[in-house]
């Protein structure tokens, strides 16, 4: 079975007010790849810690997105000083790869009844925006790398042993219709970045706008929720 074509990238100008009464209703998660973003990147990282003493040597943590961005000349000297120390080769997906990563998503998705509304899978890292579901954002991490993982193992992209994904991941947590509405431009618009085709897979379904779907019913906690904060 196959996901066909494609959606994409790393979080960055993307901001959400938070609603913090309202209940959550979804998650955009995102991960990278075995070494592409790594926790002393000069674009600035959502790491505090760094595991490997060859890795601290090529700078200081910086925790989030540095309000000014390096040149690329910057983050392209990182990356090639940061290849010499890694412990394995860096691994750059091809679009090709995507629909192989894809497949895995999809046998999770469909596996743990996941309800995916935007993917984009890029070179390095990938997005996903999934309702809210008893699994925790963590845990979907978890299974969506193990899935595409074993996908990518069968397809000998990389040896056996060799780190796929990176440990974990970036997650946000959304509360309204409308930020899932903008996560899902967002994440849609990704791939255009770096030059990728528009990225369309069989396993994301159109936003409906649920919670507040056509037909809901109005008397559930969120809808209840909602009008009391707008009264």
């Amino acid at each position: 079975m196959g996901s066909r074509s494609c959606r994409s990238a790393q979080t960055s100008r993307l901001r959400l007010s938070p609603v913090p009464n309202l209940p959550l209703i979804a998650h955009h998660i995102v991960w990278t790849g075995y070494g592409g973003w790594l926790p002393n990147d000069p674009r600035g990282s959502f790491s505090r810690e760094i595991g490997s003493e060859k890795i601290s040597q090529l700078g200081n943590p910086h925790y989030g997105r540095r309000r000014k961005q390096p040149t690329r000349q910057i983050v392209n000297e990182f990356q090639s000083e940061a290849r010499q120390v890694l412990k394995y080769p860096l691994l750059k997906f091809t679009q090709q790869q995507f629909e192989i990563i894809a497949d895995g998503f999809s046998d999770a998705i469909r596996m743990h009844s996941y309800t995916c509304y935007a993917c984009a899978i890029l070179p390095n890292h990938v997005h996903l925006l999934i309702r809210k579901h008893r699994h925790k954002a963590e845990q979907m991490i978890e299974i969506l790398q193990e899935a595409s993982r074993l996908r990518i193992s069968r397809a000998r992209i990389a040896d056996p042993d060799h780190p796929i994904w990176t440990v974990g991941g970036w997650k946000a947590f959304l509360h309204h219709p409308d930020a899932i509405r903008r996560v899902i431009r967002y994440i849609e618009n990704n791939p255009a970045k770096e030059r990728l085709p528009m990225q369309h897979w069989e396993f994301v379904q159109p936003y409906d706008g649920w919670p507040l779907h056509p037909g809901h019913n109005p008397n559930t906690p969120y809808a209840k929720r909602l009008r009391e904060q707008r009264d």
